[in-house]
């Protein structure tokens, strides 16, 4: 699991790292005038040949945060998706709120869907 024990004893979701981070920025960036959302997952490709032909390409990044707990593979649609755990929507709910790590125009549909920005109008 992907929590850590804080000084009061209470867990804690483990921050993501910057190299996840920026893996969760460029798949939650409006592509082709498409805001994606973090209901849908991240689409994965597929290998195409060779052994692991039909197979999820994983990127390492992505691997991690499965190995971390904080994403799960789904390979039961016809392309496989990366979706993420209770544990990794508290850590995104984290990493957007924080203006530093997530521009909150740029991603104010992300921040609306999590609930931080509730009211704000899409612009």
């Amino acid at each position: 699991m992907s929590h850590l024990m804080n000084t009061s004893g209470t867990a804690t979701v483990a921050p993501l790292i910057p190299a996840e981070r920026d893996y969760i920025r460029s798949q939650l960036t409006m592509f082709f005038s498409t805001l994606p959302t973090v209901a849908e997952g991240f689409t994965l490709k597929t290998w195409a040949g060779g052994p692991q032909r039909g197979q999820p390409k994983v990127p390492k990044v992505a691997a991690g945060l499965v190995a971390r707990g904080l994403m799960r593979l789904d390979v039961t649609s016809r392309w496989p998706r990366l979706f993420f755990t209770d544990a990794g929507i508290e850590a995104l709910r984290a990493m957007m709120a924080d203006t530093r790590l997530a521009d909150p125009t740029r991603f104010a549909h992300v921040r609306r869907e999590l609930g931080i920005d509730p009211s704000q109008v899409h612009g």
